[in-house]
């Protein structure tokens, strides 16, 4: 085991340590740069968005104009790249051929990327959880496997968690944990948007398939799963869901302010109303078994046990859940039910509205009684859905002014998020105009860093409000 830093190192020399390379912590590496700090950015895989690598076939929603961090921008073309057209749609294979690969390249940021450099603990070096006085002053400390087998710890002065959740997908099963038969028929089960069309033709062309899921992940499944359907006729595809009804699963079309994300939703009710696939809606997936005729999918639909056609193949697209093991030493504040942090929580809880959109928010939402730890991008909303790139950007902004002491632009947060035409609420329609505008007073709010007491109140604004999150908007 090594250390890249003495264990006497003063934490004003260590590095900002960012876990993950993909847009949003190449984002807080570059606002870092900027602003004359020293990012340290690690990433598990062989390359740059190896996470979004797993998807490269797959076409953004959201167009090049959305998908650029401004500090990444700066830092691109100050060696004279030139960004794609904002009006374009990106795949996952553009976005890091053309825009992440480019920035990690750059000579300010190229140093600072460790490839190969997988974080499995991050605690406090020196001190376990239960250990309080001369906490903050100690530095962070990382423990990593390398590539090659190598155990290290490294040493940070701070700690920025991007790694996301796509590596740790939600189940099958309906309860939260996989359904009886899931582990053992893995070889069966896909977790992430099959290439149906291209690299995984092969193993879905003429099958038997059954995608599981009600968001976007599972509708660009089932879009390439109906043209391969067509291309090959002895493909056929069932698509079950929990909600028991579709309802505004769909989308908002043309209300949708991101054009291309109604048009998906339009595809797929198109597809479920011209019987190209069979719907299955209110299915609560309980096991999996293998017989004679295929998989049977077992489960519960209004309290009586269902059981599907047998299939060949199953798509699970159920949403992820974040990675907590490696932050076990550290202490968190999250909600018990999405895993984000406490005050980002109400914001995003799909129990309570789901929009598309969230109120602008930053490094006082985000932060942790570990002082100068945050979770942002996708990790940052734990279990919640319709996380967008432009959500994470500001979030490191934010934060990268909050690590260098500049609390006047960290609470400067401003957010406009493209809204979905559709929004759901757990209120009436009468009550709409006020639920969807509430003030949740952080837990956090007797904090301080850096000597600032964190006591901005998390505000959810309504339509009118700078976000753009008309969540009661319609």
């Amino acid at each position: 085991m090594g250390s890249s830093f003495s264990a006497t190192s003063t934490t004003d020399i260590l590095p900002v340590a960012i876990i993950g390379a993909g847009p949003v912590g190449l984002a807080a590496a570059a606002h870092l740069l900027l602003r004359g700090e020293t990012p340290l950015v690690l990433e598990a895989g062989d390359a740059v968005g190896a996470h979004i690598a797993q998807w490269g076939h797959v076409r953004f929603f959201s167009p090049w104009k959305y998908a650029i961090d401004t500090a990444s921008r700066t830092l691109l073309e100050s060696q004279g790249w030139v960004a794609p057209n904002g009006d374009d749609f990106p795949t996952g294979r553009e976005l890091v051929a053309d825009y992440l690969a480019p920035l990690a390249a750059t000579p300010q940021l190229a140093p600072h990327i460790r490839l190969g450099a997988r974080v499995v603990a991050v605690t406090r070096h020196g001190f376990d959880k239960m250990k309080t006085e001369g906490r903050d002053a100690a530095p962070f400390q990382l423990h990593i496997w390398t590539a090659d087998g190598r155990e290290e710890t490294l040493l940070a002065r701070a700690v920025i968690d991007a790694s996301g959740s796509w590596s740790t997908p939600n189940p099958l099963g309906a309860s939260g944990v996989p359904a009886i038969g899931e582990r053992a028929l893995a070889d069966h089960i896909a977790y992430d948007i099959p290439d149906a069309l291209g690299a995984d033709r092969v193993r879905y062309a003429g099958r038997r398939i059954l995608v599981v899921g009600s968001g976007h992940s599972a509708f660009n499944a089932i879009v390439d799963l109906a043209e391969l359907a067509r291309q090959e006729p002895r493909t056929s595809v069932i698509w079950a869901l929990r909600k028991p009804a579709v309802g505004q699963i769909f989308g908002g079309a043309a209300e949708d302010a991101l054009p291309e994300r109604g048009a998906l939703g339009q595809r797929v009710r198109a597809l479920a109303e011209s019987g190209a696939l069979r719907l299955e809606a209110g299915f609560k997936t309980q096991a999996l078994r293998r017989k004679k005729a295929g998989l049977v999918v077992t489960g519960e639909r209004d309290g009586a046990e269902v059981s599907l056609p047998p299939v060949d193949e199953i798509i699970v697209a159920t949403g992820f859940r974040p990675d907590l093991a490696p932050l076990a030493e550290l202490r968190l504040a999250l909600d018990p039910a999405t895993e984000s942090p406490v005050a980002l929580a109400p914001l995003i809880d799909p129990n309570v509205h789901s929009c598309g959109t969230v109120p602008p928010h930053g490094a006082v939402e985000l932060a942790h009684p570990e002082r100068d730890f945050y979770l942002v991008g996708m990790k940052s909303y734990g279990r919640a859905p319709t996380f967008l790139l432009l959500t994470g950007y500001e979030q490191v902004r934010s934060v990268a002014a909050a690590l260098m002491g500049d609390w006047e632009a960290a609470r400067d947060v401003q957010l406009t998020l493209p809204e979905t035409g559709v929004c759901s609420t757990n209120c009436s329609i009468e009550d709409a105009g006020s639920c969807c505008v509430t003030t949740a007073q952080s837990p956090l709010s007797t904090l301080s860093h850096s000597g600032k007491p964190l006591t901005m109140p998390v505000v959810a604004r309504s339509a009118t409000g700078v976000s753009g999150g008309g969540c009661c908007a319609e």
